[in-house]
């Protein structure tokens, strides 16, 4: 199942509302929760190179390609996170690697939303 799926299942259930792909905001963020000025977003490990994951490596073949569009995601994420904290928002990132331990993304998705 593909881990943004699963987050929002998960959030869903745990009674939190969220608006999806918020055009309003720069990147259209995963999970938007506007009255609180809170962003979930659920990141690919590859697509998005979570540093020190197993799943964030380059491709061998045609790296001339690859690395470049891996390092524009991880630039255009980086800018994203900057703007959203300008214009007054909170984000937190949930890897591809760790949406598996349900538990704790509860945990950490309940800690971030509630504070």
């Amino acid at each position: 199942m593909k881990p943004e799926l699963t987050v929002r299942r998960l959030t869903h259930a745990m009674g939190y509302r969220y608006r999806l792909h918020y055009s309003s905001l720069p990147g259209k963020p995963d999970l938007v929760f506007p009255a609180r000025k809170k962003i979930v977003e659920v990141r690919g490990c590859f697509w998005h190179q979570h540093k020190g994951c197993i799943d964030a490596h380059i491709p061998k073949s045609n790296v001339s390609y690859w690395r470049p569009k891996l390092e524009r995601n991880k630039r255009r994420d980086q800018r994203n996170m900057q703007l959203w904290c300008k214009m007054g928002w909170k984000a937190l990132i949930i890897w591809e690697c760790e949406a598996e331990n349900l538990a704790l993304v509860a945990l950490e998705i309940r800690h971030f939303l509630d504070r």
